[in-house]
């Protein structure tokens, strides 16, 4: 029998992260890192097909999953989240690691990875290759993004049930299959006055007053020494723009490998992309 997630408490300077780990004597240390919203549970399709002896970490970052959401008063922002990753190393004593993020925990494993680069064995993405990026100009957009989304309250609006809510999910992003929204829907929510709300901070829904702009992307790719590799789902994220491009230049990999499905695509095609984690990783 393949051994069982054991979940751990990581202090992320005094902010409690939520982390699952198998195997902590395994001959591989793999760490996963979720998209915008989502939560570890998103990957659960992609472990049953890797090898038994490999040392799994899944976290969820601060404000989503069941990590803790800042205090009142609080904030995130994209670097907070590198220190989630940095917080889990050093809390599980692990000096070095594979990782493996989607959407936006692509995002964060590049960055770490180009910050961090003697504790990156390798680096896969799925469906990411950076934040939206821009000329620099688009820094004053981005703080007045900031200050007008900090004037709108925060709300947790409340489904009838985890169907409904995972009908939400869909309607956000119509290339999500019934089955991968109901399980993101049923290890995302929780209950509250007869219905269910998403357990993630609706603090997350407002912008970012700082971001990097593309010049400044392009060189944190370009920074990376671990080995990449990029997985594309078929009717996920443009990959054919000059952008695009542009950015896997930088990274100096392989073509991406290219999956049927969407932006999910390791909740639909788990036992592929199995087989390509397995196989860049060995």
């Amino acid at each position: 029998m393949p051994p069982s997630f054991e979940p751990h408490s990581i202090s992320a300077h005094g902010l409690a992260l939520h982390v699952r780990q198998r195997h902590p004597a395994g001959t591989r240390a793999v760490l996963f890192l979720h998209g915008w919203l989502d939560h570890s549970r998103s990957f659960d399709w992609v472990l049953e097909h890797l090898p038994d002896t490999w040392r799994l970490i899944l976290l969820d970052f601060r404000g989503m999953g069941r990590s803790e959401h800042v205090p009142p008063g609080g904030s995130y922002s994209f670097s907070d989240y590198l220190l989630d990753v940095e917080c889990t190393l050093d809390g599980l004593g692990l000096e070095t690691v594979h990782l493996v993020g989607h959407s936006l925990g692509g995002v964060v494993g590049a960055a770490y990875a180009a910050a961090r680069p003697q504790r990156i064995q390798s680096l896969t993405l799925i469906e990411s290759l950076g934040p939206l990026g821009g000329p620099p100009e688009a820094a004053l957009e981005r703080l007045r993004g900031f200050l007008d989304d900090a004037r709108r309250p925060p709300h947790r609006k409340r489904y009838a049930s985890v169907e409904e809510a995972a009908a939400r999910l869909r309607e956000n992003n119509p290339s999500l299959t019934e089955a991968a929204s109901l399980h993101l829907a049923r290890y995302g929510t929780e209950p509250l006055e007869g219905g269910v709300v998403f357990r993630f901070d609706p603090l997350h829904r407002r912008r970012f007053g700082l971001g990097f702009d593309e010049a400044q992307w392009l060189a944190i790719l370009g920074a990376l020494s671990c080995p990449v590799q990029v997985l594309h789902g078929s009717h996920g994220l443009s990959f054919e723009d000059a952008q695009t491009r542009a950015r896997l230049a930088a990274l100096r990999s392989p073509l991406p490998l290219t999956l049927s499905g969407g932006h999910h695509v390791h909740m639909e095609q788990p036992e592929a992309v199995a087989r390509a984690l397995e196989h860049f990783i060995r």
